[in-house]
């Protein structure tokens, strides 16, 4: 009998989760709440609460390891600003695309036009946003090992690009002795990867599970037209936005990519999360599509701070719904400021599960919209986070395979290789 991979692990378990899930969603009534209860308790919940951290737990180390060792291994200035433009420039013009297309389907669709919510007794409190200049200047630290500890993400990045420029500045035999160190260390970080993705199928069980069994299904039926709104632009993006892009700038195969990214978007999609993501993004770029960790290791922990599509297309859809809720029009002018607050927005967006409502906040203010109006979508936020997480991360592999190819960085023999690194993983794993 043929022995499931991983990856048909993850699925599998994803699917068996959801089913278990809505049987046991009270909406729906119809295995009891006496027997949920002591399993969310007892199982659902711990269990899904360690895989989350246990992933969360390498965030910080990786990236600080990661981008240094990127960095460093660029081997001149010159590169690492050529690098860094690409990526930057790829990531602004995939997020303008994003928010200009969820906005398009909207105008298109009218979600929120004729609709039967009730907008007269709304509350909703968000965070305060922080304004942009704010936010720059909050990019460098004060105290690198409190942004470490606190899981400042822009911070922890400065720190990293700094360290990294100054390891290639200094002399060569020194610079050889760090660099083995974080290498070594990068190393070590993949190998508790390993261990923690043999857990994933339980992992992902656990919280599909919790999260069908606790979702208000009257909230999904009210506010149907504006989910499939969102899911069809996340949609159109995923397919077709980041395949033209990968096609067009690297030739490689996109079916190829899709199907060897799939665990990756699995943990994306049961976590809600960019940055808990990340270090199985990381493996998977680099042992199963081939890109050299001088790449990889700037582009994947920069994009899964500033590039948020997903998020982008979210918000994009969210203003106009709550525009047509209240009659209130949008001028072209205002469409436009739409995108550009929400392009603006998602660089130093956490990567982690609804920070989104936050900068939505941002962008409703830009254009005089009642912050109030989230407070009708946030019940649905929480399956619309999980397929917009999947959205993230996949624009952060796809930019980072098209600046691989540009800068030759890349082993198209691994990329076309037919077996994936969790495919050998499982196998050798049922042999011992």
């Amino acid at each position: 009998m043929k022995k499931f991979n991983l990856s048909t692990k993850i699925l599998l378990a994803m699917f068996v989760g959801m089913i278990i899930g809505l049987l046991f969603n009270a909406e729906i009534n119809i295995l009891p709440q006496s027997l949920y209860k002591p399993l969310e308790t007892y199982a659902l919940a711990p269990i899904g609460t360690m895989f989350i951290n246990a992933i969360k737990m390498l965030v910080v180390p990786m990236v600080f390891v990661s981008l240094v060792n990127g960095v460093a291994q660029m081997g001149d200035i010159k590169k690492l600003g050529r690098v860094g433009g690409k990526t930057i420039g790829l990531y602004l013009i995939t997020t303008a695309l994003a928010i200009t297309i969820g906005i398009s389907l909207a105008l298109l669709i009218n979600p929120g036009s004729n609709s039967s919510l009730a907008t007269g007794n709304l509350t909703f409190k968000v965070k305060e946003a922080v304004p942009i200049m704010d936010m720059i200047i909050d990019m460098v630290p004060t105290n690198p090992l409190k942004a470490m500890v606190d899981g400042n993400m822009l911070q922890v990045i400065v720190f990293s690009l700094l360290l990294g420029v100054a390891i290639l500045s200094i002399d060569k035999e020194k610079s050889k002795i760090i660099l083995g160190l974080f290498d070594a260390l990068n190393d070590a970080i993949i190998k508790i990867i390993d261990y923690i993705m043999l857990c994933a199928p339980l992992g992902v069980f656990c919280l599909i599970t919790k999260v069908l069994a606790t979702l208000g299904l009257s909230s999904l039926v009210n506010l149907g037209l504006y989910m499939i709104t969102i899911l069809i632009a996340l949609a159109v993006h995923l397919i077709f936005v980041y395949t033209l892009f990968l096609y067009g700038f690297t030739k490689l195969n996109p079916i190829t990519f899709y199907k060897k990214f799939w665990p990756v978007m699995s943990i994306a999609f049961s976590t809600s999360s960019s940055n808990a993501t990340l270090p199985v993004n990381m493996e998977v770029v680099e042992k199963d599509f081939g890109v050299k960790k001088s790449i990889l290791g700037f582009t994947l922990p920069l994009g899964a701070t500033v590039n948020m599509d997903g998020t982008a297309i979210m918000q994009g859809v969210a203003t106009i719904f709550i525009s047509q809720l209240y009659n209130t029009n949008l001028s072209f002018t205002q469409i436009l400021t739409v995108i550009f607050t929400a392009t603006l927005a998602s660089i130093g967006t956490a990567g982690v599960p609804g920070v989104g409502m936050i900068t939505l906040a941002m962008v409703l203010e830009s254009v005089g919209l009642p912050i109030e109006g989230i407070a009708l979508i946030i019940g649905v936020d929480r399956i619309l986070d999980m397929c917009r997480t999947v959205v993230n991360i996949t624009g952060d592999a796809v930019v980072t395979m098209i600046v691989a190819t540009g800068e030759n960085e890349i082993d198209t023999d691994v990329f076309h290789s037919k077996e994936s690194t969790y495919v050998k993983k499982a196998a050798i794993t049922k042999e011992t």
